[in-house]
């Protein structure tokens, strides 16, 4: 059973989803941060209230910590412009072609390959498009990793665009989706989000188990998150 609604402190809004847990958990999210708390059925808005009260300081730096973090504009996919793969900046290179693909050259290049007549729209989804098959190599490497390891085995695990999540887990079909974002993360930060996608097939929330999981598999995950949380956005806005 599960419930949500907002309320607003201090004038933030907060987003409330009650739950079957035992705890309140609060968390501030990127990309503009975001508050929502994680409470039992039971706890009243009014205590809410004052919970949140209790931690405005804390809530206040975490909001001015993501309005000041580095954003991409909107790219426009000419030659020259910096794009991401794998946590690591590549100069992008058009080059005219009547075969569509993109490639790696040197350390230092990512190389388009297209129509000279196509448009920015078309070449952005020529570039998603070879992320999504880069990001499916990594992360089936990964899941083929951490399956056994972790003696869970979700029904599905999907790439998709996602403006809200770095992923998602639903603990009753055992379906995994991850943010095609995640391409350009460093595969660290790629595996710390299947890891913690996967615990969530143990444990569905964010609680003191969950963390006691995360701790005995991936030790350096709050770092990782960090990692996650603090680099480059693009200029779409999702959140975790």
């Amino acid at each position: 059973m599960s419930t949500e609604h907002h309320i607003i402190v201090s004038g933030i809004a907060v987003e409330i989803d009650r739950k079957d847990i035992k705890n309140l958990h609060l968390g501030v999210y990127p990309p503009n941060g975001r508050v929502r708390v994680a409470a039992p059925l039971a706890v009243s808005d009014e205590a809410i209230r004052l919970a949140v009260i209790g931690k405005l300081g804390w809530i206040k730096r975490q909001r001015l910590k993501f309005h000041n973090q580095p954003r991409q504009s909107a790219r426009q996919m000419v030659s020259g412009e910096t794009h991401f793969f794998l946590g690591k900046a590549y100069r992008l290179k058009v080059e005219s072609s009547h075969h569509s693909q993109i490639s790696l050259r040197g350390s230092r290049h990512l190389i388009l390959n297209c129509k000279s007549d196509k448009t920015s729209e078309q070449k952005e989804r020529i570039l998603h498009e070879w992320y999504r098959t880069q990001l499916r190599i990594v992360v089936d490497s990964l899941l083929e990793k951490w399956l056994p390891v972790l003696n869970v085995a979700p029904s599905f695990c999907g790439i998709r665009k996602m403006k809200t999540r770095w992923g998602s887990c639903n603990t009753q079909t055992g379906r995994i989706w991850l943010n095609l974002e995640l391409a350009k993360k460093s595969p660290q930060c790629i595996e710390y989000i299947v890891v913690h996608e996967l615990i969530h097939l143990l444990e569905r929330h964010h609680n003191e188990r969950f963390m006691t999981l995360m701790d005995l598999h991936l030790g350096n995950w709050r770092v990782l998150r960090d990692e996650l949380n603090q680099g480059m956005l693009a200029h779409e806005e999702w959140r975790y």
